[in-house]
């Protein structure tokens, strides 16, 4: 059954993952001749980059409570054909005022996405298999940067059809098959385990009663779990690991511009291999953890090690012993997400699983405006690298500690494994 579900639900769900990745960050590629084209200023382009998570923020809670309400593949194929509307829609803005509402829409859509997939995979996952049934959509985030700067190249270099632009042939391209699939999940989804019609009789009855999350029918959720610090621990926790990923992102142009004397395509591939290394990370340390049921030292141990490694980037400098300081933390920052999300899962019922895993994605989420932000004033402050190197190692580092200290809640309890 598991590698019935793998196929028929997991990897399907990764490539929505994928479209809706590439969708939403396709637009720094587009920026090298849009701003020229339409005359957008740097603060405007900057504004309308960000503003998506204006979006992408308060979309959460209404798109998974729609996707309670209406059915998952009522929710996916609605969720695509907007936002898939959208990034094709960007192809024929003319001012920066459009720029900004897509951006806007845009996020909006895509915001409930991974908490709306989360909630959708709990009906098929049993406890065993919560680490890799959960972490295995996040693989697109990492393969998205790996195929998405090719691609979306690819496409700036092409002979743009119909007399377009080069940067409005790339949303348009990338934007179709969204749109194609979206229609497609009308049809490929089934809403539940017993809708489901390549699940036996059998393995129908068997996960309705083992499976992580028991869907109930016209059931409130309860809002109830907000209150409960274990839920805004493991909030902080997520918040700490996602703002890791910063370590990479601040680092890897620095490195890669010391090779400016290589080869385009060889400075391509250095660039995707840290995201590499984060895509084989989220697998193995999801996989292990399921393996072994252990959780708590699965994200902590790779948190620490994240910690270390852009330490280590940071003092062997732009080079390549800085490249595979950066390998290292991009497998160890996967590492730790891999396992992540089958923790706080773990103290959800039917009725707060919603709700809980909304709040803590939100919190997680929220870093793409907060870490910037403050990775920028504290690099300006101090006038060079290393205070903002420190500063993302000290998240890393807090994550950690916060893992340790919901073990010892759980040892307390009789509940860590």
């Amino acid at each position: 059954m598991g590698s019935k579900i793998r196929w028929r639900l997991i990897v399907p769900t990764i490539f929505f993952m994928l479209l809706s990745s590439i969708d939403r960050v396709n637009v720094s590629f587009a920026a090298l001749h849009m701003n020229a084209d339409l005359g957008f200023s740097p603060s405007q382009y900057g504004f309308g980059a960000g503003i998506l998570f204006a979006g992408f923020l308060t979309g959460q809670y209404p798109s998974v409570l729609l996707l309670q309400r209406i059915g998952f593949h009522h929710w996916l194929a609605g969720c695509a054909l907007l936002w898939g509307g959208c990034a094709a829609a960007m192809a024929f803005i003319d001012n920066h005022v459009e720029f900004y509402v897509l951006r806007v829409l845009l996020g909006f859509a895509e915001g409930g996405l991974a908490p709306g997939i989360v909630l959708y995979l709990s009906q098929f996952a049993t406890e065993r298999e919560r680490a890799t049934t959960f972490a295995m959509p996040m693989l697109a985030i990492p393969i998205s940067v790996v195929i998405g700067g090719p691609l979306s190249g690819l496409l700036l270099g092409m002979a743009a059809p119909f007399g377009l632009e080069s940067w409005r042939w790339m949303f348009l391209g990338e934007a179709l098959p969204t749109l194609l699939f979206a229609v497609i999940a009308w049809f490929w989804f089934a809403d539940t385990p017993d809708r489901a019609r390549w699940l036996t009789a059998e393995e129908k009855r068997w996960l309705s009663q083992n499976a992580a999350n028991r869907q109930e029918t016209a059931r409130r959720n309860d809002w109830s779990v907000l209150a409960r610090p274990l839920v805004w621990a493991s909030a902080a926790l997520w918040f700490c690991l996602l703002a890791g990923s910063y370590g990479i992102i601040f680092w890897l142009p620095q490195m890669v511009k010391s090779l400016a004397n290589l080869p385009p395509l060889e400075i391509g591939l250095i660039n995707a291999l840290p995201w590499a290394a984060n895509a084989a990370g989220i697998y193995i340390g999801a996989t292990s953890s399921d393996r072994s049921g252990e959780r708590f030292w699965h994200i902590a141990i790779p948190a620490m090690g994240m910690a270390i490694a852009i330490i280590a980037a940071a003092a062997a400098g732009a080079s390549f012993a800085g490249l595979a300081a950066l390998f290292v933390a991009g497998f160890c920052l996967g590492a730790a997400q891999g396992a992540f999300w089958a923790l706080p899962t773990r103290m959800f019922t039917p009725a707060t699983f919603a709700v809980g895993a909304v709040a803590i994605n939100i919190t997680g989420s929220s870093g793409g405006l907060v870490v910037p932000w403050l990775v920028g004033g504290v690099r300006e402050a101090s006038g060079g690298f290393w205070a903002p190197t420190l500063l993302l190692a000290g998240f890393l580092l807090t994550g950690a500690a916060i893992v340790l200290v919901l073990r010892g809640v759980a040892v307390r309890r009789g509940e860590a494994a």
